[in-house]
């Protein structure tokens, strides 16, 4: 095979989804004529965003060799301490602080439980999913709507025509990918998540960097509820986020982060958001109703599970076949070199 065939198969194999995304994408442009206009890319951001704010943190962690899943239950608090700060004060800054320590309150809990006192990240994160909701619901048991308009600048605001939200999703992806392409601290996570026995005795802080990134986590999904709530003008707490820990994980896991630890990259990250924004958006106007657009979403982590195993494995047969390879040309190399007479 030629080396630009193989570059093109170690860029497939790298990211499967593109192609997917790529062949989806048209074909629902021409069925429907409507997929690729202005108003509903728009759309498509606008949603693509809330998932990838808090997709950013879900990556580092399972690179890391964490989870967490009660992100859906913080994104709800988020939004309900927001949507009551913006009542109580009328300042939106504000609201979106109270929102981001909030969450980030709920990541230290998470934190401590898992980095300090060694639970289970899936079990502590999983039970903080339904304590979480609980809390924003004893906060808030009523919907609370009706916010100043400083504060819906956030949700369906624009720049150049682009929503803010995809705005403040693109830097932190920008930011994130930066982070863990350049900075030690970002190839510590890779180290800690490939072995954490071996990061620990390469003095690597196996416990202070998954501390931060659950802080992190949290705080994501705090200013993701401000978003959300500020785009619908309404914080009711039992519905907010409801499902969400499910979209950010199948998002993470399509855009190739491998939920064993240790591999993934932000890019493949933005793949995945597009790819869960576009796929909900296409079975809306296809027409498909809800409930198969529930099944569809169930489908999609599943596929995302079944991706990410048959991508190691092909990547794992690409990385051997190229070793066989280079170890050939150098055996040759070395045969039609001709040995230096001895003394000279």
């Amino acid at each position: 095979m030629s080396s630009l065939g193989s570059r093109l198969l170690h860029g497939v194999v790298s990211n499967p989804l593109v192609v997917l995304l790529v062949i989806m994408v048209t074909v629902v442009q021409i069925t429907t004529g409507s997929q690729l206009t202005t108003g509903n890319m728009r759309g498509v951001l606008q949603d693509a965003a809330i998932i990838a704010i808090v997709a950013i943190p879900i990556a580092m962690l399972v690179i890391a060799g964490y989870i967490d899943l009660s992100v859906g239950s913080t994104l709800a608090l988020g939004g309900v301490l927001a949507g009551l700060t913006m009542h109580s004060t009328g300042s939106a800054p504000l609201a979106l602080a109270a929102a981001v320590l909030g969450g980030m309150l709920v990541g230290v809990v998470n934190a401590i439980l898992i980095t300090m006192v060694g639970l289970s990240s899936f079990i502590t994160t999983l039970g903080m999913l339904a304590a979480v909701r609980g809390v924003a619901q004893l906060v808030a048991p009523l919907p609370i709507s009706g916010f100043d308009a400083s504060f819906s600048v956030f949700g369906v605001g624009s720049v150049v025509g682009i929503p803010v939200s995809a705005l403040i999703a693109f830097v932190l992806l920008l930011v994130a990918g930066l982070f863990l392409t350049v900075t030690p601290a970002g190839r510590h996570i890779y180290a800690i998540g490939v072995n954490r026995e071996a990061a620990y005795l390469s003095g690597v802080a196996v416990r202070r960097i998954p501390f931060f990134l659950y802080m992190f986590s949290g705080a994501a999904a705090g200013l993701a509820g401000a978003l959300t709530v500020s785009r619908l003008n309404s914080a009711p707490a039992g519905q907010l986020g409801v499902g969400f820990e499910l979209s950010v994980l199948t998002a993470v896991l399509l855009g190739g982060i491998i939920l064993t630890g240790g591999g993934g990259n932000m890019f493949g990250v933005l793949i995945g958001v597009l790819f869960m924004g576009l796929l909900s958006n296409s079975l809306t106007l296809l027409g498909v109703s809800t409930f198969w657009q529930n099944v569809a979403s169930g489908a999609a982590l599943v596929a995302a599970i079944a991706i990410n195993a048959g991508t190691q494995i092909l990547r794992g047969k690409l990385m051997a076949r190229d070793a066989q390879r280079l170890v050939r040309r150098t055996s040759a190399t070395t045969e039609r070199t001709p040995a230096e007479p001895v003394g000279s």
